[in-house]
């Protein structure tokens, strides 16, 4: 079974191996795009701004939700492929069990937590007296989904490290197909507004949840969610939280990042929240094309770690790099040329679509290293290295996005220069992970370097 499932990622030339665990990410990616744009889109074509400002403010904390799901999705990941590289397919199995049990009674307990405390989250995040309303009934609907989008947002990932991605990519796009194909039945159809984008959004994540389910429940996939082999020791759990930590921390400091922006810019009117939310749905374009670019590159990256195959890891790098590089400039042409309508399809008042239109174009500003950044968070986070992958997830939206925020607060008090705030960190957070992946490399390499001929016998037997 492993040598079926893992052979590409072995033996497959490296364009090869790339381009067919990139695709079906990007695939999914651009779905969960689609997913995002579609809440923003049918709202909006109720002609209220208020609305569109209420999905704004509760998308940091469907944010958080999602990071349980990475914690798990992204942490497992790079544990269950380098323990295939290393020929030790038990472990992986048990890896699995141990995310899918661990993510399922969290998400349980925290939608618990949510729908009996969806008015004051709502305030929280940076709810205003117009906004509350709709937002914490969102809130309270999209909170019975949460053990299902922590699984679907786990397994998504987790599956790809079995070699399977284009079934990971099918419960990604069963998933959101059916949200985006519900969107506009509930909200505009069944007139149901705010509470329909929300009904939408349970059942695309139930059904999602539901097909990785059937997946691993079947003869087809070498992972196991059986109870029987649930394990937390035996470096199981230290290994998923080693990564899945830090990788969980970047989405947890982007939503508290998100409110601390929702709330300052809230100093400027709902219609600069509203703008700020339709300029991030569009910079989400680039975004999420890049964290799938990212996230495919993955499971071949640490497979060839957990081999100790330093060449053919370098070489899936360097081609990554290129191919990212030229995804970032080709998409950043194409969304700063494309503001205008993008901004103007979520957005007709016409303070908010001038604040939509100036947030755009600088958070755009982005996206000629965005791939770069993704490509290199990836590879990090593949050897298992838990300190440089630590370091970067709290750089980039913690460490130095809120320094400079703040500062360009005090400094401007405007809100476009609020928005730069962005761009700029992206370039810094650039920076710092060339930097932690050359660490990283002379650290963690010459003991992969030492195990590879053990490997290679482990894998001819």
């Amino acid at each position: 079974m492993q040598n079926k499932t893992t052979e590409i990622f072995r033996d497959a030339p490296v364009p090869k191996a790339v381009i067919s665990n990139v695709v079906p990410s990007i695939i999914s990616m651009i779905m969960v795009l689609i997913y995002n744009l579609a809440d923003t889109f049918f709202i909006g074509q109720t002609k209220n701004a208020y609305m569109v400002a209420a999905i704004s403010v509760a998308t940091p904390a469907f944010l958080l939700f999602m990071a349980v799901g990475m914690l798990f999705g992204i942490g497992g990941t790079s544990l269950i492929s380098r323990s295939l590289g290393e020929g030790k397919t038990e472990k992986a199995r048990t890896t699995s069990a141990f995310c899918f049990w661990t993510g399922l009674c969290i998400g349980i307990i925290a939608m618990i937590i949510i729908f009996i405390f969806a008015v004051p989250v709502s305030r929280a995040i940076g709810a205003s007296d117009d906004t509350v309303g709709y937002a914490s009934q969102y809130l309270r609907i999209v909170s019975t989904a949460i053990p299902f989008l922590i699984i679907s947002n786990c397994f998504s990932n987790i599956i790809r490290a079995e070699g399977k991605a284009n079934i990971a990519m099918m419960g990604m796009l069963i998933g959101n197909l059916i949200n985006i194909v519900l969107d506009p039945v509930m909200i505009l159809g069944f007139g149901w507004d705010v509470a329909g984008a929300a009904v939408a959004t349970v059942l695309g994540n139930v059904f999602a949840a539901a097909f990785y389910i059937w997946h691993l429940l079947s003869k087809n996939s070498m992972l196991s969610i059986h109870p029987g082999q649930y394990r937390v020791g035996k470096g199981i759990a230290v290994g998923v939280f080693a990564i899945g930590i830090p990788a969980s921390l970047n989405s947890i400091l982007m939503s508290c990042s998100n409110i601390i922006v929702n709330n300052i810019m809230f100093h400027y009117g709902d219609m600069a929240v509203a703008g700020l939310g339709v300029a991030m749905k569009v910079n989400m374009i680039v975004v999420m094309l890049l964290i799938g670019l990212g996230t495919g590159i993955q499971p071949v990256l640490g497979y060839c770690f957990g081999a100790g195959n330093k060449k053919r890891y370098m070489a899936v790098l360097k081609f990554s790099l290129l191919l990212a590089f030229g995804l970032s400039a080709v998409m950043t042409v194409i969304c700063y040329c494309g503001a205008g309508p993008l901004v103007h399809a979520f957005l007709e008042d016409s303070d908010a679509f001038a604040y939509g239109m100036s947030f755009a174009r600088i958070y755009i500003y982005s996206g000629p290293v965005m791939g770069i950044l993704f490509v290199f968070i990836n590879a990090i986070q593949s050897t298992g290295a838990a300190l440089p992958a630590l370091i970067l997830s709290i750089s980039r939206q913690g460490i130095i996005y809120l320094p400079v925020l703040f500062l360009f607060r005090n400094i401007f008090d405007s809100a476009v220069m609020l928005a730069a705030a962005q761009p700029i960190t992206d370039y810094l957070a650039t920076a710092l992970a060339i930097t932690l992946f050359i660490f990283t490399c002379r650290k963690y390499f010459p003991k992969a370097d030492e195990i590879q001929p053990a490997q290679e016998d482990n894998l001819q037997q």
